[in-house]
């Protein structure tokens, strides 16, 4: 066709649209952010549940944003209306905030570049769609699902490349003429990119992470536009990433095949490429085969993102997680680094993973039983107590009536150089403190205790009623139950005890058992001292009482 015709022929196909190429890049100017800002998005498609590696994405997309003072913006890409599932919208908004990886625009967020879904965006495609074809880059092709289906056939039996190209591509060079008639009869139509491409040729595209790849030059003829006028991915985010003034796409690795395509798009229509970061996918061992595989939704409780809240992962741990994931020097800065925010790190894709990255359910324990270490006892029951509201609303209601205790218990052995560790989420913490509330104490009635031992309870009584003092400090406390242990025939040490056995009936430490093991129902807890003056006299005689009539 000549120049006159493709106009001709842009014109019949979008008769109607409102704007031009230059009203858009008008309407979406650059960016007023400093120098070496980073404008990052998460694009999601609606067609199914949130997952871990769609949370990698979103932090990584959120970290790398902040960190250069640049933006970062949510996108809904819902061109696919045929897999859309219900509710699928709300869940990623839903999702994002539950889990704090918040977008500082977009869809629900607001800001200048909206409309921030796609399928609000359809004339914007089809205004860019028009020019390409009237620069011969872009065609009506009238193909049926079964012609494309007996040329795949052949081209699978010739053993060649699958796709719509060269000899295959019969309506690339129809006259105007002929797409008028066939457009009269009411045939169809997709619109295919016309790949200037050639296959024999190769191109370098840098990625963040991966380096320098080489690819053969994309020259199949793409499908950009649906036929009911909707654009495929490939195109609508290279037109939304230009206008949107995006600068990196951090995404999964399964995308980097389509990375020639996305190139040649860039290219033809005259933008900027932008910057792609291909994310690693996180793996795991097969309890099975031993093989490492993807992690899978239907094998892996930890794919999909209710694991985390349901089972009372806090949501600082998950991000420290997944910064271990996004950068590989991340853990030891943090664990060297007790004072800092994760904000503080300096995240780069240089260390980020190039091959799989394993899930190391080991790791986001540690991490999180480190997190809960760093906590102040009443931050501790602030979290427990909002996460209880939602699964747990009978421990809840115990928390509100023992709050003054319960955020003395949490604050047990905060303050030295090595904070306890006891506790990796939320939902451990009724288990874990159990010993802190009486009916669930009394209901409990020593379950927790593995032990066989019996223990002396008029010995321990004797001890509490007439020697214990609560208001003193611990190291006093300790040397009076050394003195009472010493005059009534026991060791005021382990070493005396293990140097000279028969000389006495133990030592000071299985007094020390006895009282822990009738007040908290276990052999080991916290510091004990700080369990007794928390529970005070009546409440310790009373455990033991209970100790007594059990036993």
């Amino acid at each position: 066709m000549t120049e006159n015709e493709r106009k001709e022929l842009a014109d019949l196909l979008y008769p109607n649209l409102e704007h031009d190429i230059a009203y858009y890049e008008s309407r979406y100017p650059e960016r007023d952010l400093p120098e070496g800002a980073m404008v990052t998005r998460y694009a999601p498609s609606p067609t199914g549940s949130v997952h871990l590696g769609n949370l990698l994405s979103a932090f990584a997309d959120m970290v790398y944003a902040r960190q250069s003072k640049g933006s970062f913006y949510l996108r809904i890409e819902d061109t696919d209306q045929k897999r859309m599932i219900e509710g699928g919208i709300e869940n990623i908004t839903g999702v994002l905030h539950d889990f704090d990886i918040l977008p500082n625009e977009g869809f629900s967020f607001g800001g200048i570049y909206d409309p921030y879904i796609q399928s609000e965006r359809t004339e914007i495609y089809q205004t860019y769609i028009k020019d390409l074809i009237i620069r011969g880059l872009a065609y009506p092709c009238f193909m049926t699902e079964e012609e494309i289906q007996n040329i795949r056939e052949e081209q699978e039996i010739n053993k060649t490349k699958i796709g719509i190209y060269g000899v295959y591509a019969v309506d690339r060079d129809l006259s105007l003429d002929e797409v008028k008639e066939r457009i009269a009869n009411g045939q169809e139509y997709v619109i295919r990119l016309k790949s200037p491409g050639d296959a024999n040729k190769e191109i370098e595209v840098v990625d963040c992470i991966k380096g320098k790849m080489k690819f053969p030059e994309h020259n199949v003829d793409t499908v950009l536009l649906k036929k009911d006028g909707t654009p495929t991915y490939h195109f609508a985010h290279a037109i939304d990433d230009h206008l949107m003034h995006t600068t990196h796409v951090i995404r999964g690795d399964e995308w980097v095949s389509s990375l020639p395509l996305h190139h040649q798009l860039f290219e033809i229509l005259g933008f900027e490429p932008v910057k792609y970061a291909h994310i690693a996918p996180i793996t795991i061992k097969d309890q099975e085969t031993g093989n490492i595989r993807k992690i899978s939704k239907r094998k892996d409780p930890w794919f999909g993102v209710k694991y985390y809240d349901e089972n009372g992962i806090p949501i600082e741990a998950l991000h420290l997680y997944l910064a271990t994931i996004t950068n590989t020097n991340f853990e030891e800065w943090y664990l060297n680094n007790p004072d800092k925010d994760i904000f503080d790190f300096e995240f780069s894709f240089d260390k980020q993973a190039i091959g799989g990255t394993s899930f190391d359910e080991a790791k986001l324990v540690n991490l999180c039983k480190t997190y809960f270490s760093r906590k102040s006892g009443e931050e501790v029951f602030n979290e427990t107590h909002a996460w209880a509201l939602k699964h747990d609303p009978e421990y809840a209601k115990l928390l509100d009536e023992n709050k003054d205790d319960m955020i003395k218990f949490f604050s047990i052995e905060k303050d030295g150089p090595r904070p306890r560790k006891d506790i990796s989420k939320y939902s451990e913490v009724r288990e874990e403190f159990s010993y802190a509330i009486d009916s669930l104490f009394e209901k409990e009635a020593y379950a927790k205790f593995d032990g066989d031992k019996t223990y002396d309870t008029d010995l321990v009584l004797d001890y509490v009623n007439n020697v214990l003092n609560l208001d003193v400090e611990n190291e006093e406390w300790f040397n009076s139950i050394k003195e009472f242990a010493a005059a009534n025939g026991y060791a005021a040490s382990p070493k005396d005890y293990k140097n000279n056995p028969d000389a006495y009936k133990g030592h000071v430490g299985d007094i020390c058992e006895a009282i822990r093991v009738m007040i908290t129902g276990r052999l080991k807890s916290p510091d004990l001292f700080s369990i007794m003056k928390i529970l005070g006299k009546t409440r310790i005689i009373d455990r033991i009482n209970l100790y007594k009539k059990l036993k």
